[in-house]
């Protein structure tokens, strides 16, 4: 089998906004409690935090995590989570029917970004409250001066504000799962009004509005195009939130995934783009992606878990090999639309639905869908290149044309950088890269995942899979030959001649 890629420096698809690599750490399961956040175990640092966790967080580059929910959000009185630990009350999350006890909360996570590195990506609650809870939190978290709330910040400890950049209006209010759940009036009404008053406090701050909760939604389409007449003045990007799971165990299918991925971001850029038409406005509405993973391993456990409990073992899914190659499909489809997705939020980091997976006792491991995550979050930096692509296609149940291979090109100052998946289960392929216009001294690497059964999985004992280096490449320099395996991730890296 035989496939082509051609890239030119020409054809540029857009610089990266590195915040397309986000993260998400959601008050649920274990993700703060024994995830980041554990006292008692022996890595924990002066403050409690899980060195072991750290550095894998920093070996990501997260550079923001959105915080802290989720459906959490929707009940979350954030002013449980400031001041004194011993004063902060103990609350019920209905959202995940668990016990918060608010012993880490905006201080203490604030003081955790620091560590590894990250932005807060600050999500305010939409659900059970509004635009007063809202402003203040702002005010608490961004404003230097004399103020009540930012008085109350100093009283805390922390003199110099927060300077929290982006933030989020509430979470998936179209779910009729959400703690107040809304139509797409009212909520496109309460976000433009909150909006106002939010960057009223601080106009430097960028605003995330809540698109639909998934593509199937019901409202789909309509809502977007709701929310968006409302609140297109006031805010800077459109969420989006998409799961995929290999539910039928149809490989193929499952592999497919990305192209279902593509069509959503094209058409919520439709939308947008038509407010703006109709609004005749000259202001373009980027995208957030800030809920995307892969989540089904968990469902059938998860209930089994009693209710009332401190961080019950909730969405821990144990990802395998077919996993990160379609999570690898994933990302590659993302770095496509980076002209439009300018944040991203692997959902999530820690323990829940994640790269990293902590045992209580012992050590934090990575899951199978860390590697792929880490090689783009690391050397996916730059401009996207436009791919045209030969290659041969196979169909699916949803999908007529499904191309072997899924890849992308991007180009720095030092580096061209190619990532791909070949999606053939039987055939290795033969891929040709050929640019012109770009001069390439010498091969870097060439890392490679592939040959492992689709089931396997990484443990806490034994991180079986994971990238090694190939050397079934040839490169010329203004072209370049190599060897992918059947079911293989595939980073290519090479030196930019200067």
């Amino acid at each position: 089998m035989k496939s082509e890629l051609k890239i030119s420096k020409k054809l540029i698809v857009s610089e990266i906004d590195c915040r397309i690599y986000g993260s998400f750490i959601e008050h649920l399961g274990r993700a703060v409690y024994t995830g980041i956040y554990q006292p008692d175990h022996i890595s924990a640092d002066e403050d409690g935090f899980r060195q072991d966790v750290i550095d894998l967080v920093k070996e990501l580059q997260v550079p923001i995590v959105r915080y802290p929910g989720g459906n959490f959000v929707s009940g979350f009185n954030w002013e449980d989570s400031v001041g004194k630990r011993e004063l902060r009350p103990k609350r019920l999350d209905l959202a995940w029917r668990s016990i918060e006890t608010n012993e880490i909360g905006l201080q203490e996570f604030f003081k955790w970004t620091k560590k590894v590195n990250t932005e807060i990506n600050m999500a305010v609650n939409l659900g059970t409250r509004g635009i007063n809870a809202a402003r203040n939190l702002v005010e608490y978290c961004n404003f230097e001066g004399d103020s009540y709330w930012a008085n109350l910040r100093k009283s805390h400890g922390q003199e110099a504000p927060y300077a929290i950049k982006t933030w989020c209006l509430g979470n998936e209010m179209d779910g009729p799962w959400q703690i107040g759940a809304k139509t797409s009036e009212e909520y496109g009404r309460i976000a433009a009004e909150t909006a106002k008053a939010m960057k009223l406090i601080d106009d430097s701050i960028e605003l995330v509005v809540c698109g639909s909760s998934n593509s199937q939604m019901p409202t789909f389409g309509e809502w977007e195009l709701t929310v968006l007449d409302h609140t297109y003045d006031y805010v800077d990007y459109l969420s989006l939130h998409q799961y995929y799971g290999n539910h039928s165990n149809d490989l193929p299918e499952y592999l497919a995934s990305s192209l279902d991925m593509d069509q959503f971001i094209t058409g919520v850029v439709a939308m947008c783009d038509a407010i703006k038409a109709k609004k005749h406005s000259k202001k373009q509405i980027n995208l957030s992606f800030d809920e995307w993973n892969i989540w089904y391993h968990s469902n059938e456990a998860d209930q089994a878990e009693k209710p009332w409990q401190i961080a019950p073992h909730l969405l821990e899914d144990q990802y395998n090999f077919e996993d990160a190659l379609v999570l690898g499909c994933l990302l590659i489809t993302l770095l496509k639309h980076a002209d439009r997705v300018k944040i991203a939020c692997l959902a999530q980091l820690v323990n829940v639905i994640a790269p990293i997976m902590t045992d209580e006792q012992g050590k934090a491991w990575r899951q199978t869908i860390y590697f792929p995550f880490a090689q783009v979050a690391t050397y996916g930096r730059g401009q996207v290149l436009k791919s045209v692509v030969d290659s041969d296609f196979y169909r699916t149940k949803s999908f007529d044309e499904v191309p072997y291979i899924e890849t992308i090109a991007v180009l720095n100052e030092a580096e061209l950088v190619i990532f791909a998946v070949n999606r053939s289960s039987d055939e290795a392929m033969d891929f040709s890269i050929a640019f012109d216009d770009i001069s390439v001294s010498e091969m870097i690497e060439f890392s490679q995942m592939s040959g492992f059964d689709i089931k396997a999985v990484n443990t806490l004992d034994e991180t079986l899979i994971q990238p090694s280096a190939s050397t079934k490449i040839n490169l010329s320099e203004k072209s370049l030959q190599a060897t992918l395996a059947p079911l293989s991730w595939n980073m290519i890296r090479c030196q930019i001649k200067k």
